[in-house]
């Protein structure tokens, strides 16, 4: 069985076929393009939120046996709430979301601008541990350009999330091609997943690497280009 008959079969944690998410285990499952969020997602505020994770942190600290009345983990379910809300996980909320601002091409420059190593923190969406990587980012201009920044703010924004790397290649290509306005975008992310490294089969040295290629640059004289620029 593929892993998309699968995906698409999975119901409230058990599929149709019988498989539940014991059965998957550590099984990668890219269930769908957008971020999997509830309806309601967005009706308590941000303060609202980090009051409740960090009594719900604490509730975990506790029933893993830690003394909360140290003075070094007393403040820990506040500050992981703030770290979650405010930081690793800011992406979630489209208020947090760069303004884009596109400006007319004057200098006719008609090749691939490529905005390379762009490092980037984002968390598995499985077991919430980090995502460690650098994405390559590159377009082809229609006539508008945007300001280089930019680049790195739309793949910081997508990262900021629980995230499968599949899912946030495809989420920063997608929104580029409509900020941009074109096909023309290619973006590569080769990065190290610490639910390989640091637990389950604790594989140090493995990283992965995803792609997409649209429009001028689904082409191997295109990829071949990019990659040239990538190792330059």
């Amino acid at each position: 069985m593929n892993t998309e008959t699968l995906t698409l079969n999975k119901i409230n944690g058990q599929n149709l076929n019988g498989f539940t998410h014991e059965d998957i285990g550590d099984d990668h499952l890219y269930t769908g393009f957008e971020t999997p969020l509830k309806a309601d997602a967005f009706e308590l505020s941000d303060t609202e939120k980090k009051q409740r994770i960090a009594l719900l942190f604490q509730e975990i600290m506790e029933v893993m046996g830690l003394d909360l009345r140290d003075d070094s983990l007393k403040g820990t379910p506040e500050r992981v709430a703030k770290m979650y809300i405010d930081e690793i996980f800011s992406g979630l909320n489209p208020a947090n979301k760069p303004k884009i601002a596109l400006f007319d091409n004057k200098y006719q420059y008609n090749q691939m601008l490529v905005e390379k190593n762009i490092t980037f923190y984002s968390n598995c969406e499985h077991h919430f541990v980090p995502i460690i990587g650098k994405a390559h980012v590159a377009y082809i201009s229609s006539g508008k350009v945007i300001g280089l920044s930019k680049l790195n703010r739309i793949v910081q924004y997508y990262a900021k999330r629980p995230q499968v790397q599949e899912r946030l290649t495809n989420q920063i290509a997608e929104d580029l091609k409509r900020i941009l306005g074109t096909e023309n975008v290619a973006v590569i992310i080769d990065a190290k997943h610490l639910c390989v490294s640091s637990r389950g089969i604790k594989d140090e040295s493995s990283t992965t690497v995803t792609a997409f290629y649209g429009g001028k640059f689904n082409s191997s004289s295109k990829i071949t280009e990019l990659q040239n620029y990538i190792k330059t």
